[in-house]
């Protein structure tokens, strides 16, 4: 379990074991689901949704200003190498920071100091930790100081988060009789939420937070470009498809064959391929299967996506499996939950689709992509590097094309 790739390591031990597993990862006793029939005995049904489509809307006009500046700052160096996953990982910062602290100057100072806080954390809780496999040792607590540094950067970013979301607060209170054409940021949107007090669980200053430390979409988009340049095929289907439809915001959600690209592309790479553990309150039995009280149960979303019971040649990058499919990856089919199910689900699911399938199209249609150096889309290296996500283990460089219509 010390592997670099432990989905892809609990993956194989399932193949042999079974898809419901026990694993005693130290003094923790574990459960490894590793099956859509399973992952749906696990699930716990909850209506409320944090942020729906509607919601989605209001952000667009923050994600389309962002992408209009990563277009010119392609469209400047043309013809030269691009490190793809640099700029999408820019471009998410830019997102995250203009969603979250929105355009005042009073939060610049915040801006900054939060980004590189976030990769702290990102850093952090993707490593692996003898802590949490042995939680009783109070000598490894001491000799990794584990606890204390996730403590402190946990303290700072709390600490932005707060003055944030108190400053939106203040300015909240003071505008109920002046016209505010200003964009509606994300903590608008939660805010809210917590006001209109219409979920139907707690939703308090704790759960802004947690929205808004969520943000996987910069990786799926990374393996949609790395998908598409390894399968020229595909690209040319989906390049197509954008360039016949009149471009605008309103237009995204024709773009049929680009949901298949995508829903493909998180069958193959999850984002969360091991989904956040979660500790059995009692003794429960599931298809035979006792799983005993404070049990930890995880579930492998990862293999459950490539799993040859459920999918033909589940290796293959295969869009047009998912033509007159009803299968989807809102958490509604087992077979496919790269962003949880049930009350667990990503409450950023329909933030982070929404944006990946903006900037995918945008890409597509003003560029066209080669590989450099004369390289060959069966030789792109697809390695896999593991943290709190699933990402490329190497960067992606591409040489854009400008396109004229």
């Amino acid at each position: 379990m010390t592997s670099s790739l432990p989905h892809r390591r609990l993956a194989e031990l399932a193949r042999k074991h079974g898809p419901l597993m026990h694993l005693d990862l130290g003094q923790v006793p574990c459960v490894i689901v590793s099956s859509p029939e399973w992952a749906k005995q696990m699930r716990k049904l909850c209506a409320a949704k944090l942020l729906g489509p509607k919601r989605v809307k209001s952000l667009q006009p923050t994600m389309e200003r962002e992408m209009s500046k990563m277009v010119a700052s392609i469209t400047s160096s043309c013809f030269s190498g691009v490190n793809v996953s640099r700029m999408l990982c820019c471009l998410g910062n830019a997102i995250s920071t203009s969603a979250v602290f929105g355009g005042s100057s009073s939060t610049q100072k915040q801006r900054q100091e939060f980004v590189p806080l976030i990769k702290e954390i990102t850093k952090a809780v993707g490593a692996f930790s003898l802590v949490d496999v042995f939680p009783s040792s109070k000598l490894l607590r001491r000799i990794t100081r584990y606890e204390p540094k996730l403590k402190k950067i946990h303290a700072a970013a709390d600490a932005i988060m707060e003055a944030v979301i108190n400053d939106h607060m203040a300015k909240r209170s003071t505008k109920h009789d002046q016209d505010d054409n200003n964009d509606e940021d994300l903590v608008d949107v939660l805010l809210d939420l917590k006001e209109k007090d219409d979920l139907r669980f707690p939703f308090s200053n704790f759960e802004i937070k947690a929205v808004i430390l969520t943000e996987t979409w910069t990786i799926t988009a990374a393996w949609v470009m790395s998908e598409l340049m390894k399968n020229p095929d595909v690209m040319e289907k989906a390049q197509k498809e954008i360039r016949q439809v009149v471009f605008s915001r309103n237009d995204i959600g024709e773009l049929n064959y680009l949901e298949l690209v995508l829903k493909e592309t998180l069958r193959l790479h999850t984002p969360d391929a091991l989904t956040i553990p979660r500790e059995s309150q009692e003794t429960t039995v599931i298809n035979g299967y006792r799983i005993p009280a404070k049990t930890r149960v995880i579930i492998n979303a990862w293999a459950i996506g490539r799993d040859p019971d459920y999918w033909t040649e589940p290796e293959t990058f295969n869009p047009e499996r998912f033509l007159n499919s009803s299968v989807s990856y809102k958490g509604l089919d087992f077979q496919l939950i790269p962003f949880g199910a049930g009350r667990r689900i990503c409450p950023g699911m329909h933030y982070g689709v929404a944006i990946v399938k903006l900037v995918i199209a945008n890409l597509l249609y003003h560029f066209d992509w080669e590989l450099p150096n004369g390289m060959m889309p069966q030789e792109l290296d697809m390695s896999e590097s593991f943290g709190t996500e699933v990402g490329r283990k190497n960067d992606l460089l591409l040489i854009p094309i400008p396109y004229h219509p």
